[in-house]
């Protein structure tokens, strides 16, 4: 199973060969990300400009299906049925399986009166206080890995025992030393290296969906 898993790596590095480099460290990143979902946890990320994009777009890929169906199990579809035999029906054939994760960049309501009455650099920090559990995996992506307020979540993320994955750029960076695991894209432009998360993140995406959903 764990082989036909890889071949997504394989894939990846075949189509960008530049990111051969990283495909140790994606497998890690995977084996954490597996080890969350399979004790019943969830990913929280977080990033500022275009990697607040890609932080909801991953959450978009985790919480309903990617590349595979993710019918709802009889059994659970039954039990919605017996809630209200019409609703329930309705919704047993189209929710879909999820794995759990919040991008702390779509909370707009908390995030914009947080900023304006307490510190706006820790407002990603405040959300990991509020929603982090042990066995919880964060992830932070910064091109720079060193923006403030990511840093910031990623001590309250250790603080509080989560397990912590970095998606930086090529330079050495502040956010690498606090991750588990941290995956330098070899880049240093910030488009450029934007350009190479999307890839990554869509191969962690589809890993853990094989593994979880995979009939």
């Amino acid at each position: 199973m764990e082989k036909d898993i890889y071949i997504h790596v394989d894939k990846l590095v075949r189509n960008y060969s530049k990111l051969s480099v990283c495909r140790d460290e994606i497998i890690k990143a995977y084996e954490l990300l597996k080890e969350c979902y399979s004790s019943g946890n969830k990913l929280i990320v977080c990033g500022n400009g275009g990697s607040a994009a890609d932080s909801e777009h991953i959450v978009g890929e985790l919480m309903k299906s990617f590349m595979l169906s993710r019918r709802m199990s009889e059994d659970r579809a039954s039990h919605y049925k017996s809630v209200d035999s019409e609703m329930g029906s309705v919704l047993a054939e189209h929710l879909q399986g999820a794995l759990p994760a919040i991008a702390l960049t779509a909370q707009t309501a908390l995030s914009t009166a947080y900023m304006n009455d307490c510190v706006p650099a820790l407002v990603f920090a405040q959300q990991v206080y509020g929603y982090g559990q042990v066995g919880d995996c964060f992830l932070g992506i910064s091109t720079s890995g060193n923006s403030q307020n990511v840093l910031y979540a990623a001590v309250a993320a250790k603080a509080q025992e989560l397990s912590l994955i970095g998606l930086t750029g090529s330079k050495q960076n502040k956010l690498e030393l606090l991750c588990d695991v941290c995956i330098h894209v070899p880049e240093t432009e910030t488009y450029k290296i934007q350009e190479l998360h999307l890839p990554v993140y869509h191969c962690l995406c589809m890993m853990l969906e094989d593994f979880f959903f995979k009939a």
